[in-house]
């Protein structure tokens, strides 16, 4: 892999993590508000499991594959 295209994997990632974490702070207030539209929690806890799916692919793609 590139210089440029791993250090372009891992800012995307940070980003990744960044938000990440951000909805997982708007998802636990909103929870415990117990004021939260229940469609809205649903949407960002779908989003939050999006990223973490393209979290785990970034993390794939930039650790190598050892052949045990």
């Amino acid at each position: 892999m590139e210089t440029e295209d791993r250090e372009a994997l891992l800012a995307r990632l940070n980003e990744l993590r960044i938000e990440h974490r951000d909805l997982d702070t708007v998802i636990a207030r909103l929870s415990a508000s117990g004021q939260a539209d229940q469609i809205h929690l649903a949407r960002l806890k779908k989003r939050k499991l999006k990223l973490k799916d393209e979290i785990s692919w970034i993390e794939n793609r930039l650790i190598p594959d050892i052949i045990a």
